[in-house]
């Protein structure tokens, strides 16, 4: 998922909460990767959460204090399945051997 936080008194007085957020979700294994989105206008991030639906996720960004403080604008969430990669243990694949293409 990404989102924006555009306010940048609000991010400021916030960041810290957010950032203690983020630690206990890593912490949980919630949180896979997490960063600013750098040589944008306003501040955005990326976050990869694993969570088990959508309702699962909604819950997990509203706790977030950037949302609960109402600083998180222009949220994009993509389910995505990580067959290559870092991520490959999350994939739905994950152990199975991927066949060559013919």
């Amino acid at each position: 998922m990404t989102y924006c936080h555009p306010d940048e008194a609000g991010w400021r007085q916030h960041v810290m909460a957010h950032v203690g957020y983020l630690k206990q979700l890593l912490g949980q294994g919630v949180l896979r990767a997490s960063g600013p989105m750098p040589g944008e206008a306003d501040r955005r991030a990326m976050l990869v959460i694993a969570a088990p639906d959508r309702a699962a996720l909604d819950a997990i960004v509203a706790a977030d204090p950037f949302a609960v403080e109402d600083l998180i604008v222009d949220m994009t969430v993509a389910e995505w399945d990580p067959i290559f990669g870092a991520f490959n243990s999350d994939s739905s694949m994950a152990g199975q051997a991927i066949a060559e293409p013919a």
